[in-house]
């Protein structure tokens, strides 16, 4: 089954409240017939339009090839939250790689965070400061303090405040939590508006992007010679070729399905809460939470959305709301009487060691996806890492691809139950609480 129709129909985005609350985009045609290009871009969501753009400024001709719409896939469905570093901490990444590389990276997540706010400045989209990361014990309060002290001393990074209950409590009223931290340099922003204002940037800078227009079949070229990439309906002769289709790549690639495994995320919003706002915010930041499968929420005015509840199967549930009211409501019991207007569910990615999958799987192509949900501002900085790539302007790509990047247990088909295992554990870890 592919998961660009598992789900959703063509060319349609699902109904959401970034949808109803979206800025005016183009209804852009289909492909049709053949064309060339520089670089052909596979899928419009942060990564491929990133790439898009920055191509586009540096003279290629682009084109970029959605199978739905601008931003239809994890770009414009998720929790807007644009944090700080890597999906892994930096303890980690220095036992992973060394501290020099940690360190790079570090930098290199920074660049993200800091491009993510200029491109959505450039895009007149509004972005907000500050993420509250909320434990639920000790250990995890103190684990929280001791990283932004080494962050501090370490990294340079003096933005994250570290909070005691009573500190927590005074952002987020709920008893689910007894401390933290806060990120004043993270933030947040509509998601699918932040798609759609780099898709306007990249089409003024010259990028063409079609929609509906899904992949079907990528021949590729050898060193010297052009890749076909091929639809229903038409196909283009590239020089260069960029996969940024991250968890709906499906068997496109097989060498990036073996490492990058799809799952299921799911929000909902709430009807307006007027006053009532400030029982779950105190202020206009974004949170998230300790769990395995990790609850995380923000406010758009003055509605709660409230993301949490993970599957891997290929179908979302027939009961979006009731799946994410459960853990909505185990952490705002008192809201059992706000309405769901919206429930929604969305396609991301995750890597065995949750850190992004940058490849090449082909002589002229380029690959990254499996952000871990972690993806709106190391997305981003994707799409600028492959257009720097191509034109030979920087070594960020190089970087990211020599980190390891182990494959998941029975490669491309055994991931799936694999996986349900794992996360069937965690979960069972966090209801009983070890």
């Amino acid at each position: 089954m592919n998961l660009l129709f598992a789900n959703d129909r063509l060319g349609e985005y699902p109904a959401s409240l970034y949808v109803d609350t979206s800025d005016p985009a183009p209804d852009r045609p289909a492909l049709r017939g053949a064309d060339q290009a520089d670089v052909c871009i596979i899928g419009a969501g942060y990564t491929g339009l990133s790439a898009a753009l920055h191509l586009a400024q540096a003279g290629r001709r682009v084109i970029v090839l959605e199978a739905h719409r601008a931003g239809f896939g994890a770009s414009g469905r998720n929790g807007g939250q644009i944090g700080s570093g890597q999906r892994l901490e930096v303890t980690d990444l220095e036992q992973m790689a060394g501290k020099p590389a940690a360190r790079r990276l570090w930098d290199m997540a920074e660049e993200a965070k800091a491009l993510t706010y200029d491109l959505a400045a450039q895009a007149g989209v509004p972005t907000f400061r500050g993420i509250a990361h909320a434990a639920r014990k000790p250990a995890e309060v103190a684990h929280a303090h001791q990283m932004a002290e080494h962050l501090a001393q370490h990294y340079g990074y003096d933005q994250i405040e570290p909070l005691d209950a009573a500190g927590l409590r005074a952002l987020i009223p709920s008893d689910a939590y007894i401390g933290g931290d806060i990120d004043h340099g993270a933030g947040h922003v509509h998601p699918l508006n932040l798609a759609l204002g780099i898709a306007r940037l990249a089409e003024a800078a010259g990028a063409v992007i079609f929609e509906r227009s899904p992949v079907t079949r990528i021949v590729h070229g050898t060193t010297g010679t052009k890749s076909r990439i091929e639809t229903a309906e038409g196909h283009i002769m590239a020089d260069h070729v960029i996969l940024a289709a991250n968890g709906y790549l499906d068997r496109l690639e097989p060498k990036i399905a073996a490492r990058v495994m799809p799952i299921n995320n799911y929000i909902v919003a709430t009807e307006p809460l007027g006053a009532r706002a400030a029982e779950v915010l105190t202020r206009n930041i974004a949170a998230h939470d300790t769990k395995f499968v990790v609850n995380y929420w923000r406010l758009h005015e003055d509605r709660l959305v409230f993301g949490g509840g993970e599957t891997v199967t290929y179908r979302f549930p027939r009961d979006i709301a009731a799946k994410v009211r459960k853990p909505m409501l185990a952490v705002y019991p008192a809201l059992k009487d706000v309405k769901i207007t919206h429930a929604w569910g969305g396609t991301l990615a995750i890597t065995l060691n949750r850190m992004p999958c940058f490849a090449r799987p082909a002589p002229n192509c380029l690959s990254a996806s499996g952000f871990s949900g972690h993806g709106v501002a190391l997305a981003c900085l994707a799409g600028k890492l492959m257009a720097q790539a191509v034109t030979a302007t920087g070594d960020g790509f190089d970087a990211m691809a020599a980190l390891p990047m182990p494959a998941f247990p029975g490669g491309g088909l055994l991931r799936w139950p694999m996986l349900v295992a794992g996360m069937s554990w965690f979960s069972l870890r966090d209801r009983i609480g070890i």
